[in-house]
């Protein structure tokens, strides 16, 4: 997930390209290149900006505040989806709108703190994401198909938290350190574009960036989802078993066991949704980045940028699937928002809702954070 802030590497190839273009001409004016970008594509592009910075803002801010303050504690699970959401807030007040803003002018202009700090924060944000949903797909994997062993509790799923934002700020160091501020890319233009500055990547040695990128990459995306998938499918196979074994046994008790295995299975269904919508918004920036890293000039010059933007806005909407998912599989999240809009306050729940665990699958009837209606999803 190399340069997923903003693409650094564009602005030495489209560069480059424009002067070695019209040097025979005498004309170094960047806005001559033929191919640039038309106004009505970058208006498009940040207006999608702003709505998924709108959206990502206003989703994960109503779910934190649903979690806050739900009449019962939270648990493990709570805690890791209120960590997820966080990390998301994160991405869209450091990173979207310095985007919007770099795409609109072309040349970076929050000085040279911010240009080693911006990609340090995302990369933390998306680091912090993506282990938190390990964490909770661990959390489902241990609890549903080792129920009667050791189950992790609120104080281990705090420290969990802490070592994730502790983890993510030292994998993202170097981007603290390899991040400068130059006029060189502008340097052979006419005054007053000369001036310019570019937020640019400078590593010691192609090989130092290629090394941590590509490690990067298999350290936030690739691993992440393998033991994601490996959890869920190990999840999804025993749920079916355990359904099997219901219809061939008769009971009194078969119906309420049956209604806990369903309950089992949506929230299943609503932490594995964010999975796959995790890796699908992610897939191609990371595949933006490796060919960018590997073989810059497969990648188009003219349409650098263009590409770069449209695979960087739609990993930036992953911010605002973690609350959309909720939206759309938990009748009752539905029903929270329009009580935290329209009443400010919570209102009791415990007559019209039968209390399941979200973060566990036991037999037992206990109390959740989050509650289903028996009907819902």
């Amino acid at each position: 997930m190399s340069s997923a802030v903003f693409d650094m590497t564009w602005w030495q190839a489209l560069l480059n390209s424009s002067l070695s273009l019209n040097q025979s001409n005498s004309s170094l004016f960047l806005l001559d290149v033929p191919c640039w970008q038309s106004s009505t594509m970058t208006l498009t592009i940040v207006l999608c900006y702003c709505l998924v910075l709108i959206l990502g803002l206003l989703g994960n801010i109503l779910l934190i505040c649903i979690i806050m303050h739900q009449r019962d504690p939270p648990n493990v699970t709570s805690i890791l989806i209120a960590n997820l959401s966080v990390s998301d807030i994160l991405v869209s007040v450091f990173c979207l709108p310095f985007t919007v803003v770099y795409t609109l002018m072309d040349h970076w202009i929050f000085g040279a703190l911010l240009c080693r700090l911006m990609p340090f924060v995302q990369c933390v944000s998306v680091t912090v994401s993506v282990l938190s949903l390990v964490l909770i797909a661990l959390e489902r994997h241990q609890l549903i198909l080792h129920p009667s062993g050791w189950k992790p509790s609120v104080p281990q799923a705090y420290i969990a938290v802490l070592i994730v934002w502790l983890l993510a700020c030292i994998t993202s160091l170097p981007f603290l350190a390899f991040h400068l501020l130059s006029s060189e890319p502008y340097s052979l233009l006419p005054a007053p574009l000369s001036q310019l500055h570019a937020c640019l990547e400078v590593w010691p040695s192609q090989q130092h960036k290629l090394a941590y990128t590509t490690s990067l990459l298999l350290f936030q995306y690739c691993c992440p989802l393998f033991l994601m998938l490996l959890c869920y499918l190990r999840i999804f196979l025993r749920l079916r078993r355990r359904q099997r074994m219901l219809e061939h046994q008769c009971s009194h008790n078969r119906e309420d066991e049956h209604r806990r295995v369903m309950h089992s299975k949506r929230i299943n269904v609503m932490l594995a949704t964010l999975v796959v919508a995790f890796a699908m918004c992610w897939l191609p920036l990371n595949a933006f980045n490796v060919v960018a890293d590997w073989h810059q000039e497969a990648l188009p010059v003219c349409y650098h940028n263009l590409l770069f933007s449209l695979c960087h806005l739609l990993a930036m909407s992953s911010t605002c699937v973690n609350p959309i998912i909720y939206g759309f599989l938990n009748s009752n999240f539905r029903k929270d928002v329009a009580s935290v809009v329209l009443h400010c306050h919570f209102q009791p729940l415990e007559d019209s809702y039968e209390h399941f665990p979200m973060s566990t699958i036991n037999t037992d009837v206990s109390r959740t954070s989050f509650r289903l209606r028996n009907n819902s999803v």
